[in-house]
């Protein structure tokens, strides 16, 4: 059982909280790289340092920013593997899946259907309002973001889904001892993240509903498969896709896409779609394919806390 992998006796709350502080400093110690270079590029060019996000995401051009954002992850993901191995005596694979070894097949898996359907749908929109999308394309500076985008996007959205339904769900599970405080916790954590996000700034917090939605989505099917497999193939699809397909002058990254979005934004359909008819359309297909049954215990079950760190202690 996934979740129950987290409960050993010294697993106390308190660790997740400090485990939690590590990962973030991790995180901070990889942004120095681009702090030094924004103020570098603003003493050598004598222009003003810059003082919100927006301003330090555009003084490079969009792969080197994204290269220099994408640092901070590496970091923050050496910060996981530490934490969990010497605060908390576990392995990376036991916050990774409940199987013995990694499913590289459900990665995969559930990898290619969302970029197969974000590709589509971003067709579908685009054949709509072709206007509103200018062809971006340049070939070098666009195989540059493949090279960069691959390479160290899915180290991004690993990260995230390590820190949000691989540790912090298995701290909340020896919190509450149940399984939907943790499903609950982490997705509204994981979609408050997202709040200074430009799109937010400019649809306003009804966008915060397809972040906490998306939260939600990742945090059930990582109970129902007992694993994060499912989780980390469709958040790399997802980010990496949209960096490659399209970019805009709101969105948090500007990269060198195929195509460029020069509507106004606007939070409509394409905000709640997702979270009311999409997302379960993708659970019916996980479910079947992976024989999920017994939906109401995993998601909502109690957890007995004496009974599995007995077993841990009976074990050493």
């Amino acid at each position: 059982m996934f979740l129950e992998q987290g409960i050993k006796p010294h697993n106390k709350f308190f660790l997740y909280l400090i485990g939690s502080v590590i990962i973030i400093i991790a995180s901070f110690i990889g942004q120095i790289p681009l702090s030094i270079a924004v103020l570098y590029s603003s003493f050598k060019n004598k222009t003003e340092i810059p003082t919100d996000n927006d301003g330090v995401l555009k003084v490079f051009e969009p792969n080197l920013t994204l290269f220099l954002v994408m640092i901070s992850f590496v970091f923050a993901f050496v910060g996981v593997y530490l934490v969990v191995k010497y605060l908390h005596h576990q392995t990376l694979l036991s916050i990774t899946t409940s199987r013995r070894k990694v499913d590289w097949n459900r990665i995969l898996f559930s990898f290619v259907i969302w970029a197969v359907f974000s590709g589509l749908s971003f067709w579908a929109v685009y054949l709509k309002d072709p206007e509103n999308f200018i062809w971006n394309f340049k070939l070098v500076p666009f195989l540059i973001l493949v090279v960069v985008g691959s390479m160290l996007i899915p180290i991004q959205t690993s990260t995230e889904e390590y820190v949000f339904r691989g540790y912090l769900m298995q701290g909340f599970a020896n919190l509450a001892n149940n399984r939907w405080f943790p499903l609950l916790m982490t997705s509204l954590i994981f979609g408050s993240m997202h709040v200074f996000n430009p799109e937010v700034a400019k649809m306003g917090y009804i966008v915060m509903v397809y972040y906490i939605g998306t939260g939600l989505f990742l945090g059930i099917i990582t109970l129902m498969d007992e694993g994060i497999e499912l989780a980390l193939g469709f958040h790399a699809a997802n980010n990496l896709t949209g960096a490659l397909l399209v970019t805009s002058d709101w969105s948090v990254f500007q990269t060198h896409s195929i195509f460029k979005d020069m509507s106004e934004p606007s939070a409509g359909l394409d905000v709640i779609l997702p979270v009311v008819i999409v997302y379960p359309v993708l659970l019916f297909i996980f479910s079947k394919k992976y024989k999920w049954t017994n939906w109401k215990e995993k998601l909502t079950g109690e957890i007995d806390i004496e009974l599995y760190v007995s077993k841990y202690k009976s074990s050493n």
